[in-house]
């Protein structure tokens, strides 16, 4: 039987290059230039830093463009709060990975309500569709690119 995979994945070294060439373009930028503001990674977490807030709300908005240039969606970005103080504003943002659960049954329950004779499993991170045809199988596909979640999707391991 037909099948694939729905997951929601990014890849860290297109954020690492992102990352990269936003850091050269805050260094070049003329109104951020020696303002100390720089973008930092560890693994699936940037911190963003800058001396006021609103030079970090520039420094994401040159770090979502590079990453749209990359090939990295905007969703996968979890914005957290902004930390500020008399001399530092500070920002941490978390990479998305992964369906989460509650994700996965809005997914599962969308494609129920379709009627697309489908079956659909929650495994892990990820949701598997199973079908009789493959042409069932591309229609789930359509009516997930047509929805907005929470994360970005992707489709993977399709199977004949």
């Amino acid at each position: 039987m037909p099948s694939f995979d729905t997951v929601s994945e990014v890849d860290l070294h297109e954020v690492t290059n992102a990352v990269d060439q936003a850091n050269r373009e805050i260094s070049s930028r003329f109104d951020l230039k020696g303002t100390g503001a720089t973008i930092e990674q560890s693994d699936a977490d940037l911190l963003i830093k800058a001396d006021q807030e609103f030079q970090l709300h520039q420094v994401v908005d040159i770090l979502r463009s590079k990453m749209a240039k990359r090939g990295v969606d905007a969703d996968a970005l979890n914005l957290g709060e902004i930390d500020t103080n008399v001399s530092e504003a500070r920002q941490t943002i978390a990479i998305v990975q992964g369906i989460d659960q509650t994700t996965a049954k809005k997914i599962v329950k969308q494609i129920k309500q379709s009627k697309i004779k489908v079956q659909t499993a929650i495994q892990g991170e990820n949701v598997r569709v199973t079908g009789k045809k493959r042409d069932d199988l591309q229609s789930v596909m359509a009516l997930l690119r047509e929805e907005k979640f929470s994360v970005p999707l992707q489709f993977d391991n399709f199977r004949d």
